[in-house]
Parts: structure tokens; C-alpha cells; sequence
């Protein structure tokens, strides 16, 4: 009945084997005075994570005397001692357990009493009660309490702690621990109470994947997880390399003699009773008459040869499970020689020989691969999800993705279709493993098969009926070859949930990626979901209210001052007021077709009097002239025209190449009504009126009030693409860097107010329009990226960021400085 958030927090202290300065202190009530009277209780739950641990739990101070108390933890003989210590003085209570019986579950109860009343103490760990002599107390009692180190006392037992509460009847302070960043500690309500130094908070490893291990092999290799031995297998022909989850250990051996299969995929399984991993290989592309397959002695590591029976039939990327009681191994699915296999397969490692499983009842499951499989709960229960394939198992056919769950009886042999699931998102199929981690649930790493690089999602579905969750952030993998794959482990005794990824660029080399997750992962929404920056509820309340009330001041304003602006601009139209209606706009591939209109955002669009399009008549040097001519509002000089359209002429040898460029700009601005190319004053100027439209004369009328700016219409000019598109030409630099510079801060703070009216959708288009400006910029990003995931959209946001540090280390020639788990 425990919220699964509450398995997840926690804070994790930095101990012994850190130094002084980086070990964990955590006080409790930092600089805020509590009292008590008659009696009050300590309770929290602890977890000793490393045997051979040692070092001061906790401290606690009366504020109105010198006397300290603390409760020490040791080990000794096999047994967990609490020693709880009048500091300076004896032992008022010695606890010893037997670890084995106390650490059967990951979190032990602590409980001290303070019984002001009858003067003791009284201590229960789990369902053992222990209790002091009798002892001085006040009738009133200021506690000051300090988890790990505390003063001189610096010994911290590795050890995790969580939902702290202290208090009595009267009064009551609960800390769930949270928290997932910052050194601030929070009531369940928010209020910050106490600091913590150096803190590890365990919620965060509840949602990050965290990669313990690396290897590499120059040659085929396989790899698995041995439950029983806490220990990863990375192994090769000639070598095996062995990485301890528990203690981070790793070593490497050179077997006394080779594995006598030839690897090629390398695939594998343990046997928990005999402690043997056994390695297996169904097809070869050459002619080999060798083993297939041999089993490895995980005590002394040699191999032994169990069948040379070869399937002689290529099923990559199907799904197994092992039944560990009847020694038999099942395969399903799989893809080779352009068809996928609807069979299920069988070795047993007594008779050594692989046979087809044929007389199930019940639901067909169609042909496939990339599916996942795995044993249930319960006994002799076996379940098949997802994968790709069709009904007929020819590949011609062309393969459908599929999100289907299959239960399977293995004895009485009926296969029952528990539910298929519409997916709405982009495609994936699920890598190898199932972990029921109770009985209504399963997870599942699932990622987009298609893609060179893409990342590894962790899923949890619903044994009933399919609904899921997404956890965690995502794993990368590089998933171009067949030898690649990830396999997804659960080690109930540690509480981790565990990804090895074995990725190979050319089927051979291989790298071997293992990353660890506290159970149990959370979403994203659970991990920020607690308050660590409140330090009032009743002033954030009152916050609210204000900013409420602001809000709607001055969104009434707005609204007045626009209908204002309406009137206005009916009495008196202007350029920068022409209506955009769907009598004198069209849309035609992606672009306006508008009469007597020129556009300058994105490709150079021009239409006539008769919305005929004519931008073939502006040659390069044209579009130039006019360019410059119109950036030029007040006009400019014939000189200063001359100068920069042919600075490496002279003024007499330019007089021609001008008035020739400028009589065929007239001749083509007659096409038009409403746009004249006149000269006054020594100047050129472009005349207009209402019925000429300008993309850009709008932008710049429309940036000349941006306190009243109609941003939607601005969007709508700039998401036609960059200002000047296709015109490189650097006398457009300055302009271009104007416009844009210019834009941005508008863009900026609409998304800002965006973001803070939480208009998702907003917030998203804005973004994209400012990176038609400033493929680069990182407040735009922050914000598509937060509301997208807001939004649920949290697939699309990774591909977006990973698109955004691609981009950003092809521009910048160095990686992108921030991690999306920051962002968001």
C-alpha cells in the first residue's frame, strides 16, 4: 500500500570512504526552534547499502543543556549493533540483530522515543523493542538533529534515509525527502525547515539512468547478468570480463581454454541452480560443423561442449525465456531468409537437442522479430510483447509494428491475447527482457529500431489492459547492426533495475554499455514533483492572488487598448494596418499568393496586379536594387546606391550599369499597383500604398509598437523562412543582423509571457519562429523542450534535443554544455 514515489526518494549519504569535507550532514531543523513536552518520537526509515559499515546515524541536542545523544552503527560477528550513547558518558542501549534477519528488506524502521514523563528512552528497530535505564530529562525538550556527520563525530556509515518524522500528539514535522536537487530540505508541505551539506538525493537515481561500466572486445562477444552473483559477464572467445554491481568491482580472466562455439551473436543464458551461463548460435553463414552450443562454469570458468545439433535457420532478434525448472530453453520469432517465424522453439539442456513446440491452443500470435519475452510471476507463466512482422510471415509482404500481449501456460500449452494497444506516437519495438515487478505490471525498454542513433525508453505497462507510463530518461544506442542489442535485468535484493547495451558499427567489435536505475523509475511529472523551492505556502498563496489579479488588470487593459486600435484603424487604414483575409490570401505549397505583394522572408516571391507570379523577372542585380532601395525608408542617395551595387567601379564608369538596372526595376514594378520607383532630392525611393504589400514593410511596422504587437501575424511573416533568403551578398549583412536582432527581443519576451501563462502550444510555435532566426538559441529551446514535455510529447523533445547538440557541435565545433534532465 505504499505510494511507489515514496520507494524512490530518499537521501543517500556520503560516507567514510569520501573525505571529511564531502561527507553528508544533515540537520534537521537549520536555524528554527522547536520544544516538546511530556514526549516526543524520532522515526525514519534507514538503509545500509555496504557491509563492514561504521559511524554516527544521527546526533541530537537539547538547545537548553550540553548533554548529546547519539545513535552509532557497527557491525560485528555477522550481526547489525545500535549503540545509542550519551555522548561522553555510557551506552544507555546496546540493539544488536543478526544482519541476516535484518536486512531481508531494503529499509529498516527506526523509532527513538523520548519519554520526557518517566525519564528513558526507548528504542525499536523493525519489531525489536529496546529500552534505556532510567535518565535525566527535561519536562521540555528543544531538539537540534543532525544525521551524519556531525562536529568531531566524522564516521557515516554507507546508509540512505528517508520520510524522517518527529514529533507528538500536539505537534508533528514530516520530511519525506524528495527533494531532487539543492541543499534546502522540505516539510510534506513544502515549508523549508532544514540544510542538508553534500547530499545525494536517491530520487534523482530514481529517473537517471546511471552508467556504471564500460568494456570492449576486439572480437564477437556476448553478455549477461547473474542475479545470484551480483555480477555482469562480458565475454569473448579467449576472455571474460566481470563487473560487480554491489561492490563495483571489475576483473578479467583469460578462460584455461577458448569457447568452443564459434561466436558470431553470442547469445546466451544463465542457469541460477547450476550456476552456468550458456551460450548458443543457430545459423552460420559459411558451413560449420562445430559445437553450437557449450556451457561456462561460472566457479572456475571452463567450458564445456553440450550439443553440436545446429536450427540451421537464421532467427535474429527473437525473443527467450528459461524454464529453470524443467531445464528447457524456449525461442519465438525471429527474422532470416526474408520471412518472419511464427514457431516456438525448444532446447533442453538434458538431451541437449533443439526440437519445434508444436500443440498450443487458444490465440495465434503472427509471425515476427524484435519482440521481447519473459517469464511472469507466476510459475510456468511466460508472456510475448510487441515486435514487427505480418500474418503471413513473408516479408514481401511488408511488416507491421505491433503493440500485442500474449500470456502463455507452459503446461497446459494455450496462448490467451491480453490486449493490443492503438499507438499514436512514432513507431518502436521493444529490446530484450521483461521485469513484472509486481503482478499487475511489466516494463519494457522500447526504442525506434530505424534510426542509426536513437535512445532506449523505459516503459511500464499494465498486465490488464496495455495503459502505460513512460520512466526515466533515456539510454543512447547505436543501432545500425544486427550483433546490436540491449537486454533489460531487475535484481529484486538490490532494488536496480539494470540496462546492458552491446553495440557493435561492423558486427564484429563490440562496446558493452551497463547502466543502473533505482527501483522504483519514476516519470518526470513524479520526480519535480515536490516543492523545493517553496519557503512560505501562505506567501506563494498570496503570490497568486496578486499575480492573479494583475494578470487580469492587465489583460483587461490590453483588450480596451485594442478595440481602441480596431477604430482606429477602421477610420484610418494604414500599411502596417491591411487586413490579411482569406479573400486576398491564398494558400498554395506552403507559400502566399497575394496581388500586388513582394515577399522577403524565406524565398524571393513576387505577385502581380493579377496574383501571377513574377519573381523570374527579378534577376539577381534586381532583386538587389530593390532590396536596397526599400531597406532604405527615407531613400538613398544615388551615390551611396552606386557605391555599395558596384563598389569596384568608379562614378563615371557606374552611371550606366545604374540607370540601366533602374529603368528595368521600374519597368518591373509596373507589374504592380500601388509600388512606385521614383527619384527626388538626389534620392531613390520606393513609394506605396495600401493595395502594395511587403512582408517586410509589415514586419517593421508591426516591430514599431511592440507593446501592442499583434504576434501571431509576426509569426506568421517570419516562419516563411529567413529575412533575405538566397541573397549572400554582403552589403545584406547589416540589414539581415538588424532585422534579426530586432525580432528577437519581441519573440523573446512573448515567449517568456507564453511560458509563464503556461500556453504550451505557444510557447512551441514561438520557439520555432525564433530559430528560423537564431538556430542556436537556448532560451527557445528550454522552453519547446518544457513544453513539450508538458505537452507528453517527451519523444519528439529528446529527438529535438538531440537534433539541437548535433547542430550546435557542427556550428560551434564543440558539444552542447547542458543535459536535458537540466532542462527540463
Amino acid at each position: 500500500m505504499i505510494p511507489i514515489l515514496s520507494r524512490s526518494q530518499g537521501l543517500k549519504f556520503r560516507a567514510g570512504h569520501e573525505p571529511i569535507d564531502k561527507r553528508t550532514s544533515y540537520e534537521l531543523f537549520d536555524k528554527k526552534d522547536i520544544s516538546f513536552e511530556k514526549q516526543f518520537t524520532l522515526t525514519f526509515q534507514l538503509s545500509i547499502y555496504s557491509s563492514n559499515s561504521l559511524g554516527n546515524i544521527f546526533r541530537v541536542k537539547n538547545k537548553n543543556n550540553n548533554t548529546v545523544y547519539n545513535l552509532f552503527y557497527d557491525e560485528e560477528a555477522g550481526n547489525c549493533i545500535f549503540r545509542l550513547n550519551e555522548e561522553g558518558k555510557s551506552s544507555l542501549i546496546i540493539a544488536k540483530i543478526s544482519q541476516q534477519r535484518l536486512f531481508r528488506e531494503e529499509w529498516i524502521d527506526i523509532q527513538l522515543t523520548f519519554n520526557l514523563q518517566d525519564q528513558l528512552f526507548e528504542l525499536k528497530i523493525q519489531d525489536q523493542t529496546f529500552q534505556s535505564p532510567k535518565v535525566k530529562l527535561p519536562q521540555q525538550y528543544s531538539p537540534q538533529v543532525i544525521f551524519g556527520k556531525s562536529d568531531y563525530l566524522i564516521d557515516v556509515p554507507m546508509m540512505s534515509i528517508k520520510n524522517v518524522r518527529i514529533g507528538n500528539k500536539k505537534n508533528n514535522y514530516s520530511f519525506p525527502l524528495k527533494e531532487n536537487s539543492g541543499h534546502i530540505v522540505h516539510d510534506e508541505n513544502g515549508t523549508a525547515y532544514g540544510r542538508v551539506s553534500n547530499p545525494t538525493w536517491l530520487i534523482v537515481d530514481s529517473y537517471k539512468w546511471k552508467n556504471i561500466f564500460t568494456g570492449n572486445s576486439p572480437s564477437q562477444a556476448g553478455s549477461s547478468y547473474n542475479e545470484r552473483t551480483k555480477e555482469i559477464y562480458y565475454f569473448n572467445q579467449d576472455s571474460i570480463t566481470i563487473f560487480n554491481v554491489k561492490n563495483n568491482q571489475t576483473r578479467k580472466l583469460a578462460f584455461p581454454n577458448p569457447c568452443p562455439v564459434k561466436l558470431v551473436l553470442g547469445n546466451n543464458f544463465i542457469d541460477s541452480t547450476t550456476n552456468k551461463l550458456y551460450v548458443y548460435e543457430l545459423f552460420y553463414t559459411q558451413p560449420y560443423l562445430g559445437p553450437t552450443v557449450a556451457s561456462l562454469d561460472l566457479e572456475n570458468f571452463e567450458w564445456k561442449v553440450e550439443s553440436d545439433d545446429l536450427m540451421k535457420k537464421e532467427l535474429n532478434h527473437h525473443g527467450s525465456f528459461y524454464d529453470e525448472r524443467h531445464r528447457q530453453f524456449y525461442i519465438f520469432g525471429g527474422y532470416g531468409n526474408m520471412a518472419y517465424s511464427g514457431e516456438f522453439r525448444r532446447y533442453s539442456l538434458d538431451s541437449g537437442k533443439w526440437q519445434t513446440v508444436d500443440g498450443w491452443s487458444g490465440d495465434k500470435i503472427f509471425p515476427r522479430y524484435f519482440l521481447t519475452a519473459g517469464q511472469g510471476p507466476k510459475d510456468r507463466t511466460a508472456y510475448i510483447f510487441g515486435g514487427m512482422g505480418n500474418e503471413s510471415g513473408e516479408h514481401i509482404v511488408g511488416r507491421k509494428y505491433l503493440y500485442d500481449f500474449y500470456q502463455i501456460n507452459l503446461d497446459s500449452k494455450k496462448i490467451t491475447k491480453k490486449w493490443d494497444i492503438v499507438w499514436k506516437d512514432k513507431h518502436i519495438v521493444p529490446a530484450r527482457g521483461l521485469v513484472f515487478p509486481d503482478s499487475a505490471h511489466f516494463y519494457a525498454l522500447c526504442y525506434p529500431e530505424y534510426l542509426t542513433k536513437s535512445n532506449i525508453q523505459l516503459y511500464r505497462f499494465a498486465v490488464q489492459d496495455g495503459s502505460f507510463d513512460i520512466l526515466g530518461d533515456s539510454v543512447p544506442i547505436y543501432s545500425d547492426k544486427i550483433s546490436t542489442h540491449a537486454q533489460l535485468y531487475f535484481d529484486k535484493q538490490l532494488g536496480r533495475l539494470l540496462i546492458l547495451v552491446q553495440e557493435s558499427k561492423d558486427d564484429i567489435q563490440s562496446t558493452l554499455k551497463v547502466y543502473s536505475l533505482n527501483m522504483t523509475p519514476i516519470t518526470l511529472a513524479e520526480l519535480n514533483s515536490f516543492p523545493t523551492y517553496r519557503s512560505n505556502h501562505k506567501v506563494l498563496l498570496l503570490l497568486i492572488l496578486f499575480g492573479t489579479c494583475g494578470l487580469g488588470a492587465y489583460f483587461i487593459w490590453r483588450r480596451n487598448r485594442r478595440k481602441r486600435s480596431m477604430i482606429h484603424r477602421t477610420e484610418e487604414p494604414t500599411l502596417s494596418t491591411v487586413p490579411i483575409t482569406v479573400t486576398n490570401q491564398l494558400r498554395q505549397n506552403d507559400e502566399y499568393i497575394r496581388a500586388n505583394s513582394i515577399f522577403l522572408f524565406g524565398e524571393f516571391r513576387a505577385f502581380d496586379r493579377n496574383k501571377r507570379d513574377i519573381s523570374y523577372l527579378f534577376s539577381t542585380k534586381l532583386k538587389q536594387a530593390f532590396c536596397l532601395i526599400l531597406s532604405h525608408r527615407s531613400g538613398i542617395s544615388s551615390q551611396y546606391f552606386s557605391q555599395l551595387m558596384w563598389p569596384d567601379k568608379s562614378e563615371d564608369k557606374v552611371k550606366n550599369s545604374r540607370g540601366v538596372t533602374i529603368n528595368h526595376l521600374r519597368k518591373v514594378l509596373s507589374e504592380f499597383t500601388g509600388i512606385e520607383l521614383v527619384h527626388k532630392q538626389g534620392r531613390f525611393i520606393l513609394e506605396e500604398t495600401d493595395e502594395f504589400y511587403c512582408d517586410y514593410v509589415d514586419c517593421i511596422q508591426l516591430m514599431a509598437n511592440p507593446s501592442n504587437i499583434n504576434e501571431s501575424r509576426l509569426i506568421q511573416i517570419i516562419q516563411r523562412g529567413k529575412f533575405l533568403q538566397g541573397l549572400d551578398q554582403p552589403i545584406f549583412d547589416a540589414l539581415k543582423t538588424e532585422v534579426e536582432q530586432n525580432l528577437l527581443p519581441i519573440l523573446l519576451a512573448e515567449l517568456q509571457q507564453a511560458d509563464l501563462g503556461h500556453q504550451y502550444k505557444k510557447s512551441i510555435e514561438l520557439a520555432h519562429t525564433i530559430f528560423l532566426l537564431d538556430p542556436l538559441n537556448e532560451q527557445a529551446l528550454f522552453s519547446e523542450i518544457r513544453a513539450m514535455f508538458a505537452l507528453n510529447q517527451q519523444h519528439d523533445a529528446r529527438i529535438k534535443f538531440q537534433q539541437f547538440c548535433l547542430n550546435y557541435r557542427q556550428l560551434m565545433n564543440e558539444d552542447f554544455p547542458h543535459h536535458l534532465d537540466k532542462i527540463i
